[in-house]
């Protein structure tokens, strides 16, 4: 029976409206002769050749076109409701009317009238019942998954309506931490307490957690989240209130959980009003504009309404994709120039900002993958730390109001190029600070973005999606997280505070595990963990070493002291810096040794630059010959 009714879903649309058709023929056959039978009391048979006979097997085509008039065949069966009701009375209505008209015009004899009252009954309620039926054969067959609501408050309430009417899930109970709720009824679901988890799992085969509960707080989020870890559920999460306020819940809003949950922050608080002051009405020009950061860097200062903002891009395709976001989302006032370029091209950028008349600028073009840059250690050194300091020099030559330089944590005592070439961007802007009297130079440092480009979280949604293995590098490797937009605001909110040379450093909360990380994502996706502890399981962790120049831990401080700010989530690092007269020539010492791809030079160069640079400190020498920028001499 199921296989038949699955069978059915498969068929062409135009076949199962033909079906319907010839089902509804026959009914209004069979309902005539039941109605005589109900009227008379004994089973009637019209004579063969009577003109009774022809009206009666002739009534479908009197019906068939009112019927499709009224939509009877345009409704889609799993979800038929009301109004396909109401349609069904206003067609039968008029039909029977109709049909009762034929026979009274004919003249045909022996015809009680209250066959026809009979007939328009008959036929009301075997077609309404006969539509719901098929509506719920069907909604049965195709159900997916059999789902847990946790949260029975209004956001509970109307996500379980939303379902009802969905092939995917299939709404089992309601789960809540309010015993008022628990062991009552709400739309039809029983309410459990959490304890109940387990047992409703195992008993309804239970795919799914929904999570309803958008205005609880995000550490209060994260403890529920990391109890339903303990089940091999995928979790799923409604967005948040002021969607609910406008109406929005649909089945296609639920989302996989938000890995910022997992972490339990709390969203930073930032001075809106402080924003807007430094970039009202001016020309900003953010370097990178295409990449993680740049990109939403530009999606916020374009909220404050500057008069004109300049992206800044080596890439053409990425360039292209913000240009076009930014100008959808535009404000009329506020011109966007797409500009291709290099940091390294100081002609260039001297006339872009020349001649739109640049104030900010926001620097975040730089190569950030550590493999690659430790693979490609010259243009590392030529992006991260030259193009900051062709770009800082710039600054100054234009009369550059603000330069803010994004920063790593992977600055802070390097074991990669791609980190000591930041701090060498950092010590540039500290060194040309002291000598600047026009342009306020300043940095600010932080750790790993979820979900921008080269994170782990992409990496490991696409490798769980794929069945495996996840790929971590280490057991013990730990990492600081921070959202993008929560980044950025909090950059932004440090530049408000900047007098010049500081390097601010977020407040990233507690680092988090990528091995744990790893788990709780194989979980939430309603997956078993394979180990040796559980052979049987569906994705499997594999440990492939450490990275060249990967550490175990990021760190946010050099020297371990720092100042508050008027931010609790900003912090003014204290730290050495090299006066420019020193620096100056070890940056263009360097610079030769990466024009020409000398390697060793340029390790050499950025050790005595970066004294805390130690590429073997992650356990694994770094094999210089294994560079691709190496050179024979």
């Amino acid at each position: 029976m199921i296989g038949m009714i699955q069978n059915l879903l498969i068929i062409p649309r135009k076949i199962k409206q033909l079906m319907m058709l010839f089902f509804d023929m026959f009914v209004i056959i069979i309902c005539l002769f039941v109605s005589f039978f109900i009227r008379l009391g004994y089973e009637f048979y019209p004579a063969l050749n009577s003109d009774l006979l022809i009206v009666i097997f002739g009534a479908p085509i009197l019906a068939l076109p009112i019927f499709i008039y009224f939509g009877f065949y345009h409704e889609v069966i799993r979800y038929v409701g009301g109004k396909a009701l109401f349609q069904i009375f206003k067609g039968v209505s008029i039909y029977a009317v109709l049909w009762g008209l034929v026979i009274f015009m004919i003249a045909i004899e022996g015809v009680p009238r209250s066959v026809i009252i009979i007939n328009w009954l008959l036929l009301i309620i075997i077609f309404s019942c006969s539509r719901f039926i098929a509506r719920w054969l069907l909604s049965e067959v195709s159900t997916k998954n059999n789902v847990l609501i946790y949260g029975a408050g209004a956001a509970g309430r109307e996500l379980s309506i939303a379902l009802s009417h969905s092939r995917e899930y299939k709404p089992i109970a309601f789960i809540d931490d309010d015993s008022e709720f628990q062991r009552h009824f709400v739309n039809g679901l029983k309410v459990y307490s959490p304890g109940d988890l387990k047992e409703l799992i195992f008993k309804n085969n239970i795919k799914e957690v929904l999570l309803a509960i958008p205005s609880i707080s995000r550490t209060r989020r994260k403890e529920i989240i990391n109890y339903l870890t303990h089940y091999s559920v995928e979790v799923r999460s409604l967005p948040g209130v002021s969607e609910l306020v406008q109406g929005k819940i649909k089945v296609d809003d639920l989302l996989e959980i938000n890995l910022i949950d997992l972490l339990g922050r709390q969203p930073a608080s930032v001075d809106k009003s402080l924003l807007k002051g430094t970039i009202f009405k001016k020309v900003v020009l953010v370097t990178g504009a295409g990449g993680s950061i740049g990109s939403e860097l530009c999606r916020q200062i374009l909220l404050l309404k500057p008069e004109k903002i300049v992206l800044y891009e080596i890439s053409e395709s990425s360039l292209y994709q913000i240009d076009q976001e930014l100008s959808d989302m535009s404000l009329s006032e506020t011109a966007i120039i797409p500009v291709l370029g290099s940091v390294l091209d100081k002609e260039r950028l001297t006339y872009i900002c020349s001649y739109y008349g640049v104030r900010i600028i926001y620097h975040a073009a730089a190569y950030k993958h550590v493999p690659l840059v430790e693979f490609n250690s010259s243009q590392g050194v030529l992006n991260n730390a030259i193009g900051t300091m062709v770009a800082a020099k710039v600054a100054i030559a234009v009369n550059i109001e603000t330069f803010i330089l994004i920063s790593t944590d992977k600055a802070v005592r390097p074991t990669n190029v791609m980190g000591a070439t930041k701090r060498v961007a950092e010590l540039t802007l500290q060194a040309l600070a002291k000598n600047s009297h026009n342009t306020c130079f300043t940095m600010v440092r932080f750790g790993n973005v979820l979900n921008s480009s080269g994170s782990v979280i992409p990496l490991f949604k696409k490798q769980i999606k794929a069945g495996g293995p996840i790929t971590v590098t280490h057991a013990d490797v730990v990492r600081y997280f921070m959202t993008i937009p929560e980044a950025v605001e909090l950059v932004m909110q440090a530049v408000a505070m900047a007098k010049g040379g500081e390097v601010f450093v977020l407040d990233m909360g507690e680092p988090v595990r990528i091995d744990d990380l790893a788990k709780k994502m194989i979980k939430l996706s309603g997956m078993h963990l394979k180990d040796k502890n559980n052979p049987m399981g569906d994705i499997e962790i594999e440990y492939t070493g450490l990275r060249a120049g990967e550490k175990l831990y990021e760190e946010l401080l050099i020297d371990s002291t720092f100042s508050p700010t008027n931010n609790k989530l900003i912090m003014q690092a204290e730290e050495k810096m090299i006066i420019w007269s020193k620096l100056e020539p070890m940056l263009s010492q360097i610079k030769k040794s990466a024009i020409n791809d000398e390697t060793e030079n340029i390790y050499k160069l950025l050790k005595k630059i970066v004294p805390h640079f130690k590429p073997e400190a992650n356990g694994s020498d770094i094999d210089l010959k294994d560079s691709l920028d190496i050179k024979n001499s």
